[in-house]
């Protein structure tokens, strides 16, 4: 059975706006022997799955720096100070991003980001009848295209990798067993 690592000692490395780095050093239950593991620590993260009444999803196109690509994704973001609700964080960034806002937003589904060497948790958040209300509101660092693509292609997109975020594909995963019944709503 596999048991959790007992930490000894966790030392901060650095502070990058965005996520901290740590060192913790654990002790194997197996061997008994202590190892170096580095974390980023960053606010939970929200994405969105945005339906407008004629099925429709919001989505965005937009750079990505990490991969050097154009990414075909769903709006979402980082939770701000003080956010603690998922939902809210959700409306606010499908609203400054797109400019849409819609109705019944609730949370699909949680996920670790990568809990490999990431703490945070990704949420997707569902939010139906979306309609275009606003005008865009980006961050400095963000230059954005709205797209609106029938949820109908969503499956042959991710098949033919034209959405290649990891964190988008389990957000759309979340929203195709939500329809198919198998998904629930999470608390």
């Amino acid at each position: 059975m596999i048991k959790p690592w007992k930490k000894v000692r966790s030392t901060p490395i650095g502070d990058f706006r965005i996520f901290k780095l740590r060192s913790d050093v654990k002790i194997s239950p197996r061997t008994g022997k202590e190892h170096d593991f580095y974390v980023l620590d960053s606010v939970n993260w929200v994405n969105v799955v945005a339906v407008t009444p004629d099925q429709k999803l919001v989505m965005i196109e937009q750079y990505r720096h990490g991969s050097n690509t154009v990414e075909l994704e769903i709006p979402g973001g980082m939770m701000d100070a003080g956010e603690t609700d998922p939902v809210a964080t959700a409306l606010r960034e499908l609203r400054e991003e797109t400019g849409y806002e819609g109705e019944h937003a609730r949370v699909l589904g949680r996920i670790w980001s990568n809990p490999a060497i990431l703490s945070n948790i990704t949420y997707t958040v569902l939010i139906e009848n979306c309609r275009l209300k606003h005008d865009v509101d980006w961050d400095h660092g963000e230059d954005l295209v709205t797209r609106l693509v029938p949820v109908a292609e969503i499956p042959k997109l991710v098949a033919d990798e034209r959405i290649g975020h990891s964190l988008v594909v389990v957000a759309l995963y979340h929203f195709d067993l939500w329809q198919r019944g198998i998904k629930k709503y999470s608390k």
